[in-house]
C-alpha cells in the first residue's frame, strides 16, 4: 500500500489498487470518532453512449439511466433494505448521481467492518426484474414532476441545455418522463455490468479508519467475486463546438420575483501551457472577486435595489470547457444582466484583491481538511477529474500570483454565454 503525505496538512493518504482494478483511497483523521465511506463508479448521466462489456457495437441508452440504476441498487433480491441495515447499526446511508459519477455512501461511529462489507456487497448485487423496473418508473416520474415545479431547477437546467450543443451534459440527470418510460431491465444490466466493473470504481474512506484493517476487509470481499476482465470502457467521443445552442430564453412560472440565470461556457484550449487545476482556481477567483458576496458590484446593485439575494454560483468542468453559472432573484433581469456584462468587460484584478482572495481560498481549504465529508468529496472529485487524489493542493494555491493571472486574461473568452429568465405568470 502506498502512503503519501498531504502537503501542509496534518494528513496522510493511503492508496491501494486491488488485483481486480478497484482503487481504494483512505485519509485517516486523528481524534475523529466518525467514519465516512463512499463507493463510486465513474459513471454519470453524461455517459449514455458506450460499448457494453461483451459487445463490439456502440449502444445509446435513454436519458436518466444512471439515476434510475442508483435507485434500483437499494432493492435487494433477499429483501434486505440497505437503509434499514445501516440504520440498525447506527449509520446514515444515501446515494447520489451527477453528470460524471454515481456514489453510494454511509457514515457512522460503530460496526465498521460490518457496514463496510455490506456497502460493498449490496452495490455489487444488482437485482432487476421487469416488475420492479416498471414500479420504479412511476416513482421517478413523480420526482421529475416535482423538479419541473421548481423555478430554480427550471432556470438551472434551462441555461445548461442552451449552453451545450452536443454534450449530453445538457440533459437533466434524472431524465424526462418519456426517457424514463423507455428504460428496460436490459438497459440497466448493460450499464451495470459495464460501468460497475471494479476497474471503473473506487472507494474513499475518511475519518476514523485503520488503513490496513480496511484494506484487508475490502480484499476479503473482492476476492470472492468472479469478474470478467475489462480494460477500459469505450465511450462515444463528444465533439462539442464553442458556440452555444441558444443565447436567450424566457419561461413563465408561478413566481413572485423573476429568476435570472447566466451561464458562461469558457473554452480551456487556449490555456494549454497551464495546469487545468490552476486555470480553474484563477477563473473561480475572478468571478468571486468581480461578482461575489463581498464584491463592490454586489454592494452597488443591492444598494440600487437590483438584487434581492446574493448570486448563487455553480461551476461545471468538462474535458474542454469550464462552465460558470450565476443565479439571482431580481425584478430587473435585463438591467442586471447588462450591468454584469459591463463588469466582466474588464477582467483585470488588482494584486491586493487577488492576494486577499487567495488567503480566503487557503483558509477554506484548511477548513475543508478538518471536515471528513468535504475531504471525502474533494478526494472523489479529484479521482473523477484527474485520475488520482492530489496531495499538493495547498502548494498550488499558494503559488497563484498576479503575473500568471495577467498572462491568462487574453485567453479568457466569455462571449459564449446563455441567459435564461423565469418570469411571473402575470
Amino acid at each position: 500500500m502506498k502512503q503519501m503525505k498531504m502537503n501542509n496538512l496534518d494528513l496522510e493518504l493511503f492508496y491501494e489498487k486491488l488485483e481486480n482494478g478497484l482503487e481504494v483511497y483512505m485519509i485517516p483523521k486523528k481524534g475523529c470518532k466518525n467514519t465516512y465511506v463512499t463507493y463510486s463508479t465513474k459513471y454519470g448521466s453524461r455517459d449514455c453512449e458506450f460499448v457494453p462489456i461483451g459487445s463490439k457495437s456502440m449502444k445509446k441508452t435513454p436519458g436518466g439511466v444512471a439515476h434510475f440504476l442508483e435507485h434500483k441498487m437499494f432493492e435487494q433480491e433477499d429483501g434486505t433494505d440497505p437503509f434499514v441495515f445501516f440504520s440498525e447499526r447506527g449509520a446514515d446511508a444515501n446515494a447520489n448521481t451527477n453528470y460524471t459519477k454515481t456514489t453510494y455512501l454511509y457514515s457512522g461511529t460503530k460496526f465498521f467492518e460490518e457496514n463496510l462489507k455490506y456497502l460493498l456487497q449490496y452495490v455489487e448485487s444488482p437485482f432487476f426484474t421487469d416488475d420492479n423496473v416498471k414500479k420504479e418508473k412511476g416513482i421517478i416520474e413523480q420526482e421529475i414532476m416535482m423538479y419541473e415545479d421548481s423555478p430554480f431547477t427550471k432556470a438551472y437546467e434551462g441555461v445548461l441545455y442552451n449552453l451545450f450543443v452536443e454534450d449530453p451534459i445538457k440533459y437533466p440527470i434524472i431524465g424526462t418522463v418519456k426517457s424514463v418510460r423507455s428504460i428496460t431491465k436490459q438497459d440497466l444490466y448493460d450499464c451495470y455490468q459495464t460501468f460497475y466493473h471494479p476497474s471503473n470504481m473506487f472507494v474513499v474512506i475518511t475519518g476514523k479508519v485503520d488503513p490496513y484493517e480496511a484494506i484487508k476487509i475490502i480484499q476479503e470481499v473482492e476476492s470472492k467475486r468472479s469478474i470478467q476482465k475489462l480494460e477500459k470502457v469505450e465511450k462515444k467521443v463528444i465533439k462539442e463546438p464553442q458556440r452555444v445552442a441558444k443565447e436567450y430564453e424566457e419561461a413563465k412560472m408561478n413566481v413572485m420575483i423573476p429568476k435570472l440565470t447566466i451561464g458562461y461556457k469558457i473554452p480551456l484550449s487556449p490555456f494549454l501551457k497551464m495546469s487545468k487545476r490552476k486555470i480553474l482556481h484563477y477563473l473561480m477567483m475572478l468571478f468571486s472577486i468581480k461578482l461575489g458576496p463581498v464584491s463592490l458590484f454586489q454592494e452597488h446593485v443591492k444598494k440600487e435595489g437590483l438584487m434581492t439575494t446574493d448570486f448563487s454560483f455553480d461551476y461545471i468542468e468538462t474535458e474542454d470547457y469550464f462552465v460558470v453559472m450565476l443565479i439571482a432573484e431580481t425584478n430587473y433581469p435585463d438591467k442586471l444582466a447588462q450591468l454584469i456584462k459591463q463588469e466582466l468587460s474588464n477582467l483585470d484584478l488588482s494584486e491586493s484583491d487577488l492576494n486577499r482572495k487567495k488567503k480566503s481560498v487557503i483558509s477554506s481549504f484548511l477548513f475543508m481538511s478538518d471536515n471528513i465529508y468535504q475531504l471525502n468529496e474533494k478526494a472523489m472529485n479529484n479521482v473523477i477529474q484527474y485520475g488520482t487524489v492530489n496531495c499538493d493542493d495547498y502548494d498550488e494555491i499558494v503559488s497563484l500570483n498576479i503575473k500568471e493571472y495577467q498572462k491568462m486574461i487574453p485567453n479568457i473568452h466569455l462571449e459564449n454565454q446563455s441567459i435564461y429568465v423565469v418570469l411571473p405568470n402575470e
